[in-house]
């Protein structure tokens, strides 16, 4: 049977981009105020020293993300040089860490729980700027 509206071939909706369970934010904005939010409950102290570091979102990571052969759902990203490996005469682009929008919401199940969770890959990307691995996360319970 033809379609002529190619209902037929449609593609399943991708998770990634459209979560079925979860909690969505009421917006890009609202979500990108719990981002916010996460940043500036920060202690001052630590705020400090952040140096050269971008905070964005983004709804859904890249394909290419992850090594190889990994199936991990990427709740945020560090990309950059951690301050503990910088030298002091080379000038350096800025650090970046990426929120992913969808994957975060997907996981929530209230408003309270998504601004945790944002809260949680917040310290968790911030921890890698400042040169702490994820074994270490692991250890003091933020991995």
């Amino acid at each position: 049977m033809d379609d002529r509206h190619a209902r037929l071939r449609r593609r399943p909706p991708d998770p990634r981009r459209r979560p079925v369970a979860g909690h969505r934010a009421l917006s890009s904005r609202a979500f990108d105020r719990l981002v916010d939010d996460a940043v500036a409950s920060l202690p001052r102290g630590l705020l400090d020293y952040l140096d050269n570091v971008e905070v964005t979102v983004e709804d859904v990571p890249p394909r290419d993300a992850l090594e190889d052969g990994q199936e991990v759902v990427l709740l945020g990203l560090y990309q950059g040089v951690p301050q503990t490996e910088r030298g002091w005469d080379a000038p350096m682009l800025p650090d970046r860490i990426t929120i992913f929008r969808r994957p975060l919401e997907l996981r929530a199940r209230s408003r309270e729980d998504l601004a945790e969770l944002v809260r949680e890959t917040v310290v968790h990307e911030i921890a890698h700027h400042f040169g702490i691995d994820d074994d270490r996360l692991d250890d003091l319970g933020w991995a």
